[in-house]
């Protein structure tokens, strides 16, 4: 007999508040939610040019997120850091 597990992504989510879990990662345009905190940023040098990343914390469930805007990638964009412990 085997059980069903929920896979890594789900079990993920399950700690994020819905606002959270309802933003698409990896995606240059994808927009955030307002109880996002805005924190510090940074700028990198690639190739083609600066990157500004910026660092959020969700105000409902904690989660750190990160936004990569490089224009050159639409694969860049929204990444999660870490989340709180459950």
């Amino acid at each position: 007999m085997t059980t069903d597990l929920p896979s890594h992504e789900e079990s993920d989510k399950s700690t994020m508040c819905a606002s959270c879990a309802g933003i698409q990662q990896n995606w240059r345009r994808a927009r955030g939610h307002a109880e996002l905190v805005q924190g510090s940023n940074r700028t990198v040098a690639h190739t083609q040019g600066s990157v500004t990343i910026t660092r959020y914390r969700c105000e409902a469930c904690g989660t750190i997120w990160e936004y990569e805007n490089d224009k050159t990638n639409r694969h860049a964009g929204w990444s999660v850091l870490g989340r709180p412990a459950s």
